[in-house]
């Protein structure tokens, strides 16, 4: 990002950034003095600026204690939070953050947590037609932004069971499946991920079963995420939860084992690299 940058190129962290600075600079104040008002370095202060790191609540609070804006920071930091998703979305996204075990079955698309920038510009463009370069690079920038649960002290367990109709389904191009297969291949060798392919020969038992999300917490009980083209849906009743997770222990039993899912992708990844 630089002086001649569109402010709609702009990404939202881009965008935040820019305003921290022209709000430091109309009060005045170095990189180094708002440092100092919120705790941080200046060099954090400037990668902040540049849109190169997310800022913290704590430095996004300080900036509003050291402008006066009240809360105007904290807010705009809230809403990078929940990006440009639904807002039917939203709750799922804060429950997925507290989760220390995700497991999810998909059987069209790569699951959203591990999809890669051009893999998901190209679901994006698809499902958004009328949006704008701006609306599709701020919804992108929110999806990869999930990641950020990996970098918690205690990241969670993410089990992810792809229908082999995920990695088949051209998205995009050959060149964008080929990046993605690489990224899963990247990420199935992360000790808190285990990938899993549910082959077409597994057969329609096996794969019948709906998309879906289960979340488990520590310290609070387990949920099922479904959702449909008009919304999703959290489902806390202990018997549709049960009922999901025996459906999870079939499918895991019906799918590949993660040893056996690899050379599935590696084998698709030739292909498109073809």
């Amino acid at each position: 990002m630089d002086e001649t940058t569109p402010p709609e190129l702009f990404n939202p962290l881009q965008r935040f950034g820019q305003d921290v600075r022209r709000v430091r600079l109309g009060r005045k104040l170095t990189q180094k003095h708002l440092g100092n008002a919120t705790g941080y370095t200046d060099a954090y202060v400037s990668m902040v600026e540049s849109g190169k790191l997310k800022a913290s609540e704590k430095f996004a609070s300080g900036c509003d204690t050291a402008f006066g804006t009240n809360g105007l920071f904290a807010g705009l930091l809230h809403r990078i939070d929940e990006g440009d998703h639904p807002s039917w979305f939203v709750p799922y996204l804060r429950l997925e953050r507290r989760a220390s075990r995700i497991l999810t079955y998909e059987t069209n698309l790569v699951t959203g947590i591990v999809q890669t920038e051009d893999y998901a510009r190209a679901v994006f463009r698809v499902s958004n037609p009328r949006a704008s370069t701006e609306g599709i690079e701020d919804k992108i920038a929110a999806r990869l932004r999930r990641r950020e649960v990996f970098d918690r002290e205690t990241p969670p367990l993410l089990w992810i069971i792809l229908h082999e109709a995920c990695l088949r389904t051209v998205v995009g191009c050959a060149e964008v499946m080929a990046m993605q297969l690489e990224h899963l291949l990247t990420v199935a060798t992360s000790r808190n991920v285990e990938l899993q392919v549910m082959p077409f020969s597994a057969g329609i038992p096996a794969t019948s079963t709906m998309p879906f999300i289960v979340l488990r917490f520590p310290d609070a009980p387990t949920l099922l995420y479904t959702e449909t083209r008009v919304g999703g849906r959290m489902h806390d009743s202990a018997q549709t939860v049960d009922a999901a997770l025996d459906d999870y222990d079939l499918l895991r039993a019906h799918a590949l084992s993660p040893d056996q899912s690899l050379p599935l992708i590696k084998t698709l990844l030739k292909e498109y690299r073809a």
